[in-house]
């Protein structure tokens, strides 16, 4: 049926074309027989998977499946307490993963709640309200301020018709409406102002139009078709545990078997060497690494919730860490979502207007000093047209329930307590005049209004008629071109003067200039009407006008933005703003917040659209701000990022952002102008709507992934201690240093609360001052694997070497043996609470203060006791088969216990100031060559 875009058709043309009277709109019976062809005017949900099966597939993950086999061989051994332990950690998972999934797919049906319930069509002659879900390609429907659009439609007729677009398209303000063509062939979403859309809201005005699109045809069916194919993100700490447990498992199991055939061959007997193979199998798998994986997560929830940050899928916490692109809706993201007059022009003057939003909170400046409007007639005229000429009315609330911008009167939450009604660019001037003390409340009694002729899209004006003092007069305001048409005078230096050609070139420069600033400008202009003056027109009126200056006003950055992005820069990330704004808008605003950097580019959605996703990805590095974009561009853009390798993290909270935040790696929405179904398909929702609350949340994530790294490192170095104190010593030929029961006890006090304790550690001081690492870095990376395989080998050799030296003294006696096992076990156990004060710095021991983490220091304290507990409570020792150690016995493993540690530590200190030292005589030398040459 699309022979050509609709926005090219004329009103007869696509009657003629749908087979319908203007005036007759459908029967009934040719209704029903189209819906029978296009289906009801609703979203689909697509296929839904039972919860049942949702709960089911979280248990298919290779890492649970064999927690599984270890809960069986720990029942099989006995060790009911490991057993529970760990069907509680496969449970748990399971359900907090069910959580998030289940959630996420609510997005869909909070997408069909922006549908309208209800609508007005032309039916057999007489207008109808029926369902919105019967409305069918052809039907006429009517709508006027404050309802729904129910379905994609082609205007008719518009009058004074503004629809408020900003969670479809990202447009800032309501867009005027016309009936007119659109000639073009490729017009950009909002720019097509002859078409309506479903689920936007009328703000002002009334029209009627003809439905081209219903149903998942229309622009928000093909939102919820993109959501439903549209692939969520497994998170990079997903992949890389999963990727660990793979490793972890194959290389236990196999050194474990290789432990267990190596005693065999030396003649150990094979009953106890099946055993000890088993209970090391149990300890070296890190069964307990999901659960504190899910606990150094959920405590990171809790810190950032404090910091305005509300995580709705639990792995997506460590995903902010690794972010490297952050793509940023700017409506309300970036920017406040309140317009601001920031700049006047009048009499050749240009004032500056300080404060944001609708607070009457400001002045106005010229030169920097405050202007005197006691002497400013110009300006005290100027801000009579502002406050006088317009609907809306700003309010202090005091109350807590923040309004919505859905009702049917526009209302915004502004912050601060001060709200708006009414239209944004009206509520900015009425602001203006507000901080000078002209508020409408104080005209009122002076002005009274007595007609008006409401802004039209053809005229661009708006006109009211007010008595004062007896007397009658016009305010106008408009698009400065429309407005200065009607003018034959000009307000300067307090004069009427006639407004000749000099004149409006001036005031056509000042308003390119404050174009080109990406202010929307408005002209204010004047008339005294005599008694006898025609009024009853609008031509009678809008007339021999008096020009007084321009208005210039913006939605203006959060303040808080500039910072964020300057830090988000020196941590690496970068910030691209993706809006459905014009070109010069976006433009202006991110180079006020610094996104922009020298050589950095901009691109158009129509330039985006030419491009295929080969020659998208070619130039996606060097782009920096997106303006005039459509939903399905915004999945592009993220796409291709992630083609790049680039962690891509989305923000935004229209209804046009949700398919690209629920592809993007994490996608965050806005808790307070966000929409419901942002709100669903993200992971992430701000309750402050501050763009520096990221920030916060990407240096939470961050220190959750180093702590996740500090633990496996942990773990991992402890485990690799265990298995190779068992492999040496069958090799060496030597009883077993290590008996079952107390491996796994070493298991069960050592693996705990200190790794525990690790994902709660404070951050490093230069955190934030480091590149994001890569999507697709290994677990082990930055010499994390070196550090495990070299504390592992040396805690092996010293628990192994202290065992030999105690047990060489009488290896043929069997109470010596006994001795030896304890002063192994006592060793490990020791080492292993050393090495855990060393995983908590990249570098060592030394470069932190051990105090620091108390819950690391009373979690070693704790198990220091039970070890203690173990080794001098009688009725312990028959179980776990140890000996009291005398001093010469606890020095010697104290002293082997600190060898890894320190030993290392000390290596680490030493390198580093030998690098200080000679990093200076290194640059000078490269000085001399360079003079030498």
């Amino acid at each position: 049926m699309e022979q050509k875009n609709w926005h090219q058709w004329n009103g007869e043309e696509l009657l003629e074309l749908l087979n319908v009277k203007r005036e007759q709109g459908l029967t009934r019976d040719e209704a029903q027989r189209r819906r029978e062809q296009s289906g009801w005017n609703e979203l689909s949900e697509g296929k839904r998977i039972s919860p049942l099966l949702l709960f089911l597939n979280q248990f298919k993950d290779f890492m649970m499946l064999v927690l599984m086999g270890a809960t069986l061989i720990s029942g099989i051994l006995g060790e009911y307490l490991d057993a529970i332990t760990i069907i509680a950690i496969v449970i748990l998972n399971g359900v907090l993963g069910f959580i998030q999934e289940f959630r996420a797919e609510r997005s869909l049906r909070a997408l069909k709640q922006l549908s309208a319930p209800s609508a007005k069509a032309l039916r057999n002659g007489s207008v109808e309200h029926i369902p919105a879900k019967e409305l069918v390609p052809g039907d006429i429907i009517m709508v006027e301020s404050g309802d729904r659009i129910p379905a994609d439609v082609r205007w008719l007729s518009a009058n004074s018709l503004d629809v408020e677009e900003s969670a479809l398209t990202g447009e800032s303000h309501p867009v005027g409406k016309h009936a007119g063509v659109l000639r073009e062939a490729e017009v950009p979403l909002g720019d097509q102002k002859n078409l309506g859309f479903m689920g936007t809201m009328v703000t002002r005005g009334s029209g009627r139009g003809i439905v081209i699109r219903t149903g998942m045809n229309t622009e928000m069916g093909k939102i919820a078709d993109l959501i439903q194919n549209t692939d969520s993100q497994e998170t990079p700490l997903q992949r890389r545990l999963e990727q660990l447990g793979k490793i972890l498992i194959y290389l236990s199991l196999g050194l474990t078997i290789l432990v267990v055939l190596v005693g065999i061959m030396h003649g150990q007997p094979m009953g106890s060497m099946f055993l000890a193979g088993v209970s090391l199998a149990v300890a070296a798998i890190p069964e307990g690494l999901p659960a504190i994986v899910t606990i150094a997560l959920a405590l990171g929830v809790q810190r950032m919730i404090k910091r305005k940050a509300i995580v709705r899928k639990l792995p997506s916490v460590e995903t902010l860490g690794c972010a490297s692109v952050i793509c940023s809706d700017k409506t309300g993201t970036l920017t406040q979502n309140k317009m601001t007059v920031t700049q006047i022009w009048l009499e050749g003057r240009t004032l500056e207007v300080t404060g944001d939003g609708y607070e009457p909170v400001g002045h106005i400046l010229e030169q920097g000093q405050a202007v005197d409007l006691k002497k400013d007639q110009t300006l005290r005229r100027m801000l009579q047209v502002s406050s006088l000429c317009g609907n809306a009315v700003i309010y202090e609330d005091d109350s807590e329930q923040q309004a919505k911008s859905k009702g049917k009167d526009r209302e915004e939450n502004l912050g601060s307590g001060w709200k708006l009604k009414g239209d944004p660019t009206e509520g900015a001037l009425v602001t203006l005049a507000a901080k000078m003390g002209l508020s409408p409340g104080t005209l009122g009694s002076m002005y009274t209004r007595v007609k008006e002729m409401p802004f039209d899209s053809d005229r661009k004006r708006m006109s009211v008629i007010v008595s004062h003092q007896g007397g009658k007069m016009a305010l106008v305001k408009g698009a400065p071109d429309m407005l200065m048409e009607k003018c034959a005078y000009i307000l300067w230096d307090g004069k009427v003067v006639p407004f000749t050609g000099t004149f409006r070139q001036r005031v056509q420069a000042a308003n390119e200039g404050m174009a080109r600033s990406a202010l929307r400008v408005l002209g204010m202009a004047y008339r005294d009407l005599r008694p006898d003056d025609p009024a009853d027109h609008e031509d009678d009126v809008e007339c021999q006008l008096i020009f007084i200056g321009l208005a210039g006003m913006i939605d203006p950055p959060r303040r808080e933005a500039r910072e964020a992005i300057s830090v988000c820069r020196r941590a690496g990330i970068k910030t691209v703003m993706i809006t459905g704004d014009h070109g010069l808008t976006a433009e202006a605003i991110a180079a006020d917040l610094g996104i922009i950097p020298r050589g950095g580019q901009s691109m158009s959605g129509k330039q985006l659209a030419a491009l295929s996703d080969d020659e998208l990805d070619r130039q996606v590095d060097q782009i920096y701000v997106y303006s005039r974009v459509a939903p399905e561009h915004k999945l592009r853009i993220v796409k291709s990022l992630q083609r790049k390798g680039h962690v891509v993290a989305m923000t935004g909270d229209g209804v046009n952002d949700a398919p690209a935040i629920k592809a993007a790696d994490i996608g965050i929405a806005m808790g307070i102008t966000g929409t419901d179904v942002t709100k669903e398909a993200s992971s992430l929702v701000l309750s402050d709507d501050n763009f520096s609350s990221i920030v916060s949340a990407i240096e939470e994530g961050r220190n959750i992934y180093e702590n996740i790294r500090k633990f496996i490192r942990y773990l991992l170095a402890s485990n690799v201690g265990e298995i190779l104190t068992m492999l040496f010593a069958m090799l060496a030929g030597l009883p077993l240093p290590l008996l079952p029961i107390q491996i796994l006890w070493v298991n069960l006090v050592t693996d705990g609360l200190p790794a525990m304790a690790l994902g709660v550690d404070q951050p490093e001081k230069d955190l934030m001052e480091h590149k994001p690492r890569g999507a697709r870095e290994n677990i082990f990376a930055r010499r994390l694997g070196w550090k495990i395989i070299s504390r592992g080998l040396l805690i092996g050799f010293c628990t192994l070497g202290a065992f030999w030296l105690t047990l060489r003294l009488a290896p043929d006696d069997p109470a010596q043996l006994a001795k030896a096992q304890s002063v192994a076990f006592v060793t490990l156990v020791m080492a292993q609470l050393i090495h855990v004060f060393d995983c908590r710095s990249s570098r060592s021991i030394f470069h932190r203060n051990i105090l620091q983490n108390r819950y690391l220091v009373v979690a070693v304290l704790s198990s220091i006791l039970l070890l203690l507990g173990v080794m001098y409570i009688e009725a312990l020792q028959p179980i776990f088969k140890t000996v009291p150690l005398g001093a010469r016995e606890w020095a010697l493993s104290l002293v082997a216990a600190g060898i890894p540690t320190f030993l290392l530590g000390a290596g680490s200190v030493w390198s580093g100031r030998r690098r200080k030292y000679n990093g200076p005589r290194q640059m000078i030398s490269a000085k001399s060559t360079n003079i030498r040459a």
